[in-house]
């Protein structure tokens, strides 16, 4: 008689397993997909408007060196980040320009002036496997506004989870140029 309670208990323990994980696969499966991108409209500029801006430098490590030798390479992705503060204000994005390490344009990601909304962020990617850039690549990125506003966050996150280790860290930007109209 205990043997057959026991197993009837078992069997009401694993139906539970099953289901619950069952319902936790499902509602995984109906959430909505997170990734989002940042819609970045295309905008005239009037130069005469602008009250503000800067042109920045932000350091792109494509891979970085480890061990003992400068031929252990570790190859690493690079997301550069563009955050705008500002609570009410939109600024406008001029120019995201992609460089080597011997100072070369490898490419230009933004071709006219777009539009970053309030507290809007938008971002450019160099996948790991990208070595176009070397070791000393960087980006040239200008904003301006048409109000005063509180600066943008921009810097580049660079992360790696190759050979079964983690590494990540950030590369802040670094103002080459403040850009302030006379009123």
């Amino acid at each position: 008689m205990k043997l057959k309670h026991d197993f009837w208990v078992g069997w009401a323990i694993v139906a539970i397993v099953i289901t619950s994980c069952s319902e936790q696969t499902t509602s995984q499966k109906q959430q909505p997909d997170i990734k989002r991108e940042t819609s970045l409209r295309s905008v005239t500029l009037d130069k005469t408007k602008v009250v503000m801006g800067q042109t920045l430098y932000v350091p792109i490590y494509s891979h970085i060196y480890h061990y003992n030798s400068q031929d252990d390479v570790m190859e690493l992705s690079a997301t550069l980040s563009i955050r705008n503060t500002d609570l009410t204000n939109s600024i406008i994005i001029t120019s995201v320009r992609y460089y080597d390490t011997d100072g070369q344009l490898i490419r230009q990601d933004i071709k006219s002036p777009v539009e970053l909304k309030p507290l809007a962020s938008t971002n450019f990617f160099i996948a790991a496997n990208d070595t176009s850039g070397g070791s000393g690549a960087n980006f040239i990125v200008e904003w301006v506004a048409e109000k005063t506003v509180y600066e943008p966050v921009i810097e580049a996150v660079m992360i790696s989870t190759s050979f079964s280790q983690g590494i990540s860290f950030v590369s802040p930007a670094k103002v080459l140029k403040q850009h302030r109209m006379k009123k």
